[in-house]
């Protein structure tokens, strides 16, 4: 049987191709059958929905009769989409590294019947092009390389596999101290482009576990350590950075959220597509930012792009049940940015001569434009906020641009709900709410935890994607670990709800399924399909790691609940990579900051009823120190805390509602006043 078996999938990437002329079929047994019976290798192509030069090999290649004839006539061809199936697309990348070549989307894999990878790339064109051979030619190669020289296709499959078995063992060590960390973060920092922002070079990334990092080390409570160790470098680090990409052209300006990344130097031309995932991390880290920054005059931008992400969450990204889409697509009618662009023509027709000449000088939209004709409206070169009347007048042009470019033809939306980006953003935006008190975005997290909870949990255990009401299941490491992450965000943001247990849950399930020999967790669980490898995720990419996120996880637990269980998995966890920190710190942020957690997190506990306006405005004191290291819950007086709680006894003093700051063991005085909680969490005097 053949022809292209796409139309049966549930995923908007697998989706965008089921009228290709390519015989495709999902990854499954049936395409390793097949394999196996006609003696053909597996042509394995893996991206995803938003992805740009995904796009232009399928218009340049998969959509060309020619090209899928040669396709089907020598392959079995396989589409794979890397959200869906991030373990699949973790292997077959790692198996691309092995290889010597550097990593990207679209992947193009050969794989023996039995899906031993043999070689691979990335993007290839229909020409010879920079180097890189026609892919219908190459096509060919392959495919008589396959047949005629089995033997080295086997030795290579199997160099390949030794290869991916020597990056898949990692480097243990001790656990490193808040000083070690710094020191760490020194190394980082200093990579860092001090003038715009970001690691110095291009393509720029926003690399937000690099910047969560330093964002641990320079808040206030951070291990106060002197600027020799990393505590100052980081602070400047992330404040550029932070401060540059909000005035970038990857920063939507007009409709709120940031792109993936840019691919200049300067933060002025993104790559398109907007990512949940990169937005759910960055969510917190500008408020945050915001919360610190007080009355300077930069704190209006911090709080534009965290209000911006959250506006942009609720018009564009909530599905039906109220969980949120994974990404919009870089393109629309066939062209990269077309949403986002404008000519200086087109906004004088929208805001008239006067305003339009405001706007232009402020976000740089002149004639000729600053990318390709037109232009990507930006501030880079009017960074900080304009006098009060002016920036009240850029903001209502600001609207009116959005409301006209919301009549142009739409990116396109990959809608399936997944788990761990779920996770990380309910837990970003539950933050962010307590910070902003914004009890709106509160609820509209809770709203999303419980339609995660709905789709994607079986017997306590979680999936991975789902859409069109088919899962994908079992969960991995990554969606239990953020998935805890969100209901700890939820129980400080809530207080006295039963998010906890449920916490407390799918940690057990993580302990149950994903233990790795040698310390830390699998991607995927024991029950799981078995790949070529079982992977031990322990380097962050677009978003921590999968052991970084549960050793950060398992840190928190053991805040929340005094259960020192908790607090030695994590010591565990993070010792499985623990010399990596001094390797490969750039690889190793989020365990950096799991370590940081374990040694330097404080605890503020306020006993007082849910509604009462005191019990508020201690909470929102404590949000507002802007502290990422800080352990905040609210109980009913009377409620008891875990008896291993440092607060553990402490009620109500003098029948008011009560504050009280531990860290450590140990917990302060009683506090009723804001003032005097938002005072014991301030900065602490720097050693030098």
């Amino acid at each position: 049987m053949s022809g292209n078996s796409l139309h049966r999938e549930v995923s908007p990437y697998l989706l965008q191709h089921k009228d290709n002329p390519v015989n495709w079929l999902p990854w499954g047994p049936e395409a390793f059958a097949r394999a196996r019976a006609e003696n053909r290798p597996i042509l394995l192509s893996i991206g995803y929905a938003a992805c740009h030069w995904c796009h232009v090999m399928a218009h340049e290649s998969f959509e060309n009769p020619e090209t899928a004839a040669v396709m089907n006539r020598l392959f079995v061809n396989v589409k794979v989409d890397r959200e869906e199936r991030p373990d699949v697309d973790d292997v077959y990348m790692a198996a691309l590294q092995a290889l010597g070549q550097p990593g990207g989307w679209p992947l193009t894999m050969f794989l023996t019947p039995d899906g031993a990878p043999f070689w691979g790339g990335t993007y290839f064109p229909p020409e010879p092009r920079h180097g890189l051979p026609a892919f219908r030619d190459m096509l060919e190669q392959i495919a008589t390389i396959y047949h005629d020289q089995a033997e080295d296709v086997r030795h290579n499959a199997s160099a390949i596999g030794a290869r991916l078995g020597r990056l898949a063992a990692r480097r243990p060590g001790p656990v490193p101290s808040a000083d070690t960390v710094a020191g760490a973060a020194a190394r980082i920092a200093g990579v860092f482009d001090m003038e715009r922002g970001g690691v110095r070079g291009a393509p720029k990334f926003p690399n937000a576990p690099l910047l969560a990092l330093f964002d641990a080390l320079a808040s206030p409570g951070g291990p106060a350590i002197g600027r020799e160790n990393g505590t100052e470098a980081a602070r400047a680090a992330l404040d550029r950075t932070l401060r540059r990409m909000a005035a970038g052209g990857i920063h939507d300006h007009l409709g709120g959220g940031f792109a993936r990344y840019s691919v200049d130097a300067d933060w002025l031309v993104p790559h398109f597509e907007k990512m949940l995932i990169d937005n759910a991390q960055l969510l917190p880290l500008y408020a945050r930012a915001w919360a610190r920054a007080g009355s300077a005059p930069h704190a209006a931008v911090f709080a534009e792009a965290a209000q911006g992400i959250m506006a942009w969450l609720a018009r564009e990204m909530e599905t039906g049940d109220g969980a949120f889409a994974s990404s919009l697509d870089a393109d629309s009618e066939g062209e990269e940015g077309l949403y986002y662009l404008w000519t200086a023509d087109e906004i004088a027709a929208v805001l008239g001569a006067d305003d339009a000449a405001l706007f232009g000088r402020v976000y740089d939209i002149r004639p000729g434009g600053n990318f390709e004709g037109r232009a990507i409206p930006n501030r880079l070169a009017h960074p900080d906020p304009l006098s009060g009347e002016d920036e009240a007048r850029l903001e209502a042009m600001a609207a009116r641009l959005h409301e006209r470019r919301w009549s142009r033809s739409h990116p396109g939306r990959d809608d399936k709900v997944l788990a761990d980006w779920n996770g990380l953003m309910i837990a970003g935006l539950a933050e962010a709410g307590m910070i902003f008190d914004r009890p709106d975005q509160v609820a509209r997290a809770a709203r999303a935890f419980d339609a995660v909870l709905a789709s994607h949990d079986r017997n306590g255990r979680l999936g991975h994607a789902a859409r069109d009401g088919r899962l994908v299941w079992p969960g991995l490491l990554d969606d239990h670990a953020a998935m805890i992450l969100a209901a700890l965000a939820l129980d400080q943001a809530e207080g006295g709800t039963a998010r906890l247990a449920r916490a407390e849950s799918w940690a057990e399930v993580v302990m149950r399924h994903h233990m790795a020999e040698g310390g830390g967790w699998h991607m995927t669980a024991d029950d799981a399909e078995v790949l070529p490898v079982r992977s031990r995720p322990g380097t962050d990419a677009a978003q921590p790691s999968g052991n970084g996120l549960m050793a950060q996880a398992l840190a928190r637990l053991a805040l929340a609940t005094g259960n020192p269980a908790y607090a030695e998995a994590a010591r565990a966890t993070i010792a499985a990579f623990g010399a990596e920190v001094d390797g490969n710190p750039f690889g190793v942020a989020s365990l950096m900051v799991a370590a940081l957690l374990l040694e330097t997190a404080d605890q503020v506990v306020v006993v007082g009823p849910a509604g009462d306006e005191a019990t508020r405005a201690l909470l929102r004191a404590a949000a507002a120190s802007g502290r990422p290291l800080l352990d905040l819950r609210r109980i009913e007086p009377g409620a008891p805390l875990p008896a291993g709680h440092p607060a553990y006894g402490k009620g109500m003093a003098d029948g008011r509602p009560t504050a009280y700051h531990c860290r450590g063991p140990r917990c302060g005085l009683p506090l009723h006043d804001p003032a005097a909680l938002a005072a014991a969490l301030a900065p602490e005097p720097v050693r030098s």
